[in-house]
């Protein structure tokens, strides 16, 4: 199986892990092994580097390249169930965890995954190859729970219109391919706009994120993967849209906040100190070289935080 993928902000996310040569670190996200390459080569022979994902391409791809190194292990899962990832490993904590949330370039690139509007093929979407499809969900839900996904999950603009036309024309005939459903959505799009970015592009991430929960997914996992860090422990996570970025830029702040007491009073009785620091205040970005080499890059961005107490708020 050749699972590739172009690991982005490759040293920038490597760096920021600061890999201890005797760690424990987890790849939540390991896809082709690209990230996972860079920490290994910072472990030493007494370190260790669990290798999660839930697509069963890349698990077929993970053994074949890292089968013989004692130092990995490799486990089929979703990042979000690192807590009883690493319990069922009788690991007691792990001293760095990397998460490069979204859609690798091999799911889209390959067409019969149905990730892509620049494919015919069909509608699924599925990272793990299991449950419902994209297929299922535009053939089924109603005007207003499509209209919900692509204005929530896709912010777009013209949710209603798309959900109308998909409506319309699932009525005539199922819509099962993904150059049908760019060609519906491309027709619910004013004329003036269909020129601009492709418009199917915000309806293809809305249904993708829908399709796997991947929003759901990522609230528990960064909860669950800070709560496995030992202290002095990292978390860095790569993200691609606004939503995702958001919600770790939040439970950052969050597990950074100390004091809650409210300004005026003179001292502070609430005794809440911060559970983690940022590793870097603004999040970091693909630089121009890498820009030039892998257009995907563009949209990256790596926070990363470390964890400084026990308790976490």
């Amino acid at each position: 199986m050749e699972f590739s993928h172009r690991p982005v902000l490759f040293q920038q996310t490597i760096d920021s892990l600061r890999v201890r040569p005797d760690g424990i670190y987890l790849d939540g996200t390991a896809g082709g092994g690209g990230h996972s390459s860079g920490i290994l080569q910072r472990l030493g022979k007494n370190g260790r580097l669990i290798c999660v994902d839930q697509d069963p391409d890349a698990i077929e791809t993970l053994n074949e390249r890292f089968g013989s190194d004692e130092r990995v292990t490799v486990v089929k899962s979703n990042f979000s169930e690192i807590s009883s990832i690493i319990e069922n490993l009788d690991v007691h904590g792990l001293d760095g965890v990397l998460l490069d949330i979204g859609v690798s370039s091999h799911q889209l690139d390959s067409a019969e995954r149905g990730f892509s509007y620049h494919n015919d093929a069909p509608l699924d979407m599925r990272m793990s190859q299991s449950g419902t499809t994209a297929a299922e969900l535009v053939n089924t839900l109603s005007f207003s729970q499509l209209a919900h996904i692509l204005s929530s999950f896709g912010e777009e603009k013209y949710a209603k219109n798309i959900a109308r036309a998909i409506e319309r024309e699932r009525a005539l005939a199922p819509i099962e391919t993904t150059v049908r459903l760019a060609e519906i959505v491309k027709s619910a799009y004013p004329a003036s706009k269909r020129h601009d970015k492709h418009p199917a592009r915000k309806t293809f991430q809305a249904l993708r994120i829908a399709v796997n929960g991947e929003l759901d997914r990522l609230s528990e996992g960064l909860d669950n993967a800070f709560a496995s860090l030992k202290i002095g422990g990292v978390l860095s996570v790569i993200t691609f849209h606004s939503l995702e970025d958001r919600m770790v830029k939040q439970r950052m702040a969050k597990w950074c906040e100390g004091c809650i007491c409210p300004k005026d009073f003179p001292i502070c009785v609430c005794g809440r100190k911060p559970s983690a620091r940022l590793c870097t205040k603004k999040p970091v970005g693909a630089d121009i070289e890498e820009l030039e080499e892998n257009p995907r890059s563009r949209s990256a961005k790596l926070r990363s935080c470390e964890r400084i107490a026990k308790e976490i708020h």
